[in-house]
């Protein structure tokens, strides 16, 4: 599958001139956004700023807490604002890029109508209530829809924003290594000669706080393998997305084909689950794991969950954790195997 260009300008040509005179436009992330969520909505301000001559508000809640990102954010120029600090009903269009209403993994509140819905994960029921959807569960990144809208309307793509795209590809996809498709692949080769080649190298090389390092020694410590299945426990974390950092990093441990993240932050429980291998359903793998105890979603090989609230007490913290690894070890046929340590004497 090639650019769909001609899918691509058929909905954003629509959409477009649907906002024309609407009043002030809201373009909401998912809550501690990655680069795909930030370049998607980076483009699509970009888009209709092109089109339409209006700024459009970028916002999430949470933070952006992972080393590369931040880099790519300060050297980039994203601007962003709290959406807790907004009321949305101030805005007469409300845009959702990188995620879709009802999972659980932005802090719009629920009753606000959302306008437009542009995502790369499975659709979801409620999402089709909204006015605009363009979701494509077999793209890789949420960034390569919004590259696809750009070459629709021969719009010149400038340093800074090929950039964030090309690294929100590279980095959601792993280098083209994992859920990508065609397209992708042939956004991530039109954008890589547009790109500026230093900021890329900071971004890929930022300098780490020494609480990085504790949290990896931390992870090494804590994980338990169970035949091809690795779990690991951060505790109380920073930033939620280091969970699915460490999720990464473990999963090259040798043998290892599914891992289990688990972190807390801020009241909350955060789960990341990889596997490597193709045939796995991660995604609905995740919601049996999380059912009953909070929401989640996620891909073939990438999901994570959100735990709310958690216990307070921690005999009840153990518990749940435990029950959370049995789920997954029952739905995974490994509920017979004992446990051992990575890192071994």
């Amino acid at each position: 599958m090639a650019l769909d260009l001609t899918r691509s300008a058929a909905f954003s040509t629509s959409f477009i001139e649907w906002l024309r005179g609407k009043g002030p436009i809201l373009i909401v992330t998912h809550d501690h956004p990655d680069p795909d969520a930030l370049a998607a909505a980076y483009a699509l301000r970009h888009l209709i700023l092109m089109k339409i001559g209006q700024m459009a508000t970028i916002a999430f809640e949470g933070v952006v807490g992972r080393s590369e990102n931040r880099v790519m954010v300060r050297e980039l120029e994203i601007e962003t604002v709290s959406l807790g600090a907004l009321d949305p009903r101030e805005f007469a269009v409300i845009c959702m890029v990188d995620a879709q209403p009802g999972a659980g993994n932005t802090s719009l509140p629920p009753n606000c109508p959302v306008d437009l819905v542009i995502d790369h994960h499975p659709l979801r029921e409620i999402t089709g209530a909204c006015r605009w959807v363009d979701v494509r569960s077999d793209y890789g990144a949420a960034a390569t829809i919004l590259f696809e809208y750009l070459m629709a309307h021969n719009l010149s793509i400038a340093t800074k924003l090929a950039t964030i795209l090309f690294y929100a590809i590279e980095s959601e996809t792993q280098g083209l290594g994992r859920e990508w498709s065609s397209a992708d692949r042939e956004a991530y080769r039109s954008l890589l000669p547009l790109c500026n080649s230093r900021i890329l190298y900071r971004i890929t090389h930022p300098s780490l706080p020494c609480g990085y390092f504790a949290k990896v020694n931390t992870a090494l410590e804590s994980a338990r393998i169970y035949d091809v299945v690795l779990v690991f426990n951060l505790g109380s974390v920073d930033h939620p997305e280091i969970v699915a950092e460490m999720a990464d990093f473990l999963l090259r441990a040798e043998g290892v084909e599914v891992v289990l993240g688990i972190g807390e932050f801020a009241g909350e429980g955060i789960l990341s689950l990889r596997s490597s291998d193709h045939s796995a359903n991660i995604g609905d793998l995740i919601q049996k794991i999380t059912a009953g105890y909070g929401s989640s979603g996620g891909h073939g090989l990438i999901a994570g969950g959100q735990i709310q609230p958690l216990p307070r007490d921690a005999a009840d913290r153990a518990n749940l954790e435990a029950e959370l690894v049995r789920r997954l070890l029952v739905a995974l046929g490994r509920e017979s195997v004992p446990p051992r340590p990575l890192l071994t004497d």
